[in-house]
C-alpha cells in the first residue's frame, strides 16, 4: 500500500503543478501579448492544410514598415532553413505576410526532422534585415463536420506536423516520426491470384513476411521490392477459396521478428469513414476449372484492407 500511496502522491503533485502552470499562463497572456505585439508579427491564420504544407498569414507591426522582401526561417538546434514569403498591403491598409511552407525533403520541401521547429519572419530592406517572432493568439480550429477531417500527417512520409504555441505565445511546428504502418499503394485481383503493392512506414521491410489470415486459416507469403520503397506480395486465389457456403474474410498482416504484426491498411488520408468513400470492388474469378468464387476488396472503418471470398453461383 505504501508504494501505491507514493505513486498516487506523485501523480497528484504533477497535476497540481500542471494546473498552476495553466493558471499562470492564463494570467500572463493578457500581459505578454500586448507587450510583444509591437515587435512581433501577429498570425491571423496558421494551419497545416494537407498534412505537409503550412499556410501562414500574418500582420506586421507598425515598426516594421513595408519591407522589400521577407522569408520564413525554420530552426531546430543548429539547422536553419529559409522559405520565401510575400509582403503586401491589404485592403485595410495593413502590411501583411503570406507564406506556404512545404515540409519534407521527399516531396521537395524543407528537410524537417522529428522535433520542435521555431518560426521567425526575416524582413529585408536594402542592406538591413530584421527578425520578427510570429505570435499566435489562438490555435487552429478543428473542423468537425463533413466526410473529411483535418490532415495532420503527410500522405507521403507519414510524419505528423502540428502547429503549437510556446509559453510566450510564439508559433512552433512539431514534427513527429511516422507511426509503424503499412500503406496500400495498389491492388490487383486476377483469375489466378491477388497482388498487393504497399510501402512500409516507421520500420524496416527487409526480412519481413506477410500473412493472409482468415478464421482458422493463414497463408504465408514473402514480399519482393518492385521499386524503391514499394513492395509486392501475392497469393493464389485457389488457396483462398472458401471451404463451404460461408463467406471468409481475409486480413493482410505484415510480420517481422521481434515486432507485433501490423495490418496492411490505407490510413494516410483525411477520410473519416473509408467504407463510405473508398468503393468496394467485387469480381468473380475462376481459380480452378470448376471453381467460381466472388472476391470483394474493401477497407474497414479503421482503414484496414480486407478481402471477402464467397462461393459464386454457377
Amino acid at each position: 500500500m505504501s508504494a501505491l500511496r507514493s505513486r498516487l502522491g506523485a501523480v497528484r503533485r504533477r497535476l497540481l503543478k500542471l494546473n498552476a502552470a495553466r493558471r499562470a499562463w492564463h494570467l500572463l497572456v493578457p500581459v505578454l501579448f500586448p507587450m510583444r505585439s509591437k515587435r512581433s508579427a501577429l498570425l491571423l491564420y496558421a494551419a497545416v492544410l494537407d498534412g505537409q504544407t503550412v499556410n501562414l498569414h500574418a500582420e506586421l507591426p507598425d515598426s516594421a514598415g513595408t519591407p522589400e522582401s521577407a522569408e520564413i526561417v525554420l530552426g531546430s538546434g543548429r539547422d536553419r532553413h529559409a522559405v520565401p514569403a510575400r509582403i503586401r498591403t491589404d485592403r485595410e491598409g495593413r502590411v501583411v505576410m503570406d507564406a506556404a511552407i512545404l515540409l519534407g525533403a521527399e516531396v521537395g520541401g524543407v528537410p524537417v526532422t522529428p522535433g520542435r521547429w521555431k518560426l521567425r519572419l526575416r524582413t529585408s530592406t536594402g542592406r538591413s534585415s530584421r527578425n520578427l517572432p510570429l505570435m499566435l493568439t489562438s490555435l487552429p480550429a478543428v473542423h468537425e463536420g463533413g466526410a473529411t477531417g483535418p490532415m495532420t500527417f503527410s500522405p507521403v512520409t507519414g510524419r505528423r506536423h502540428r502547429i503549437v504555441r510556446s509559453a510566450t505565445g510564439e508559433a512552433r511546428i512539431i514534427c513527429s516520426a511516422p507511426k509503424p504502418g503499412v500503406e496500400v499503394v495498389q491492388l490487383h485481383i486476377g483469375h489466378s491470384g491477388i497482388q498487393v503493392d504497399f510501402r512500409v512506414l516507421g520500420m524496416k521491410a527487409e526480412g519481413a513476411w506477410c500473412e493472409f489470415a482468415a478464421s482458422g486459416r493463414r497463408i504465408t507469403a514473402w514480399p519482393a521490392e518492385t521499386e524503391p520503397g514499394v513492395w509486392r506480395v501475392g497469393v493464389p486465389l485457389s488457396e483462398m477459396s472458401p471451404g463451404g457456403d460461408r463467406n471468409e474474410h481475409w486480413d493482410v498482416l505484415f510480420c517481422s521478428e521481434g515486432r507485433r504484426s501490423v495490418r496492411v491498411a490505407r490510413k494516410l488520408h483525411d477520410v473519416r469513414d473509408p467504407r463510405q468513400v473508398f468503393a468496394a470492388r467485387r469480381i468473380v474469378v475462376a481459380p480452378g476449372p470448376e471453381n467460381l468464387i466472388m472476391v470483394e476488396s474493401r477497407y474497414t472503418a479503421a482503414g484496414n484492407l480486407r478481402f471477402t471470398c464467397s462461393t459464386a453461383a454457377g
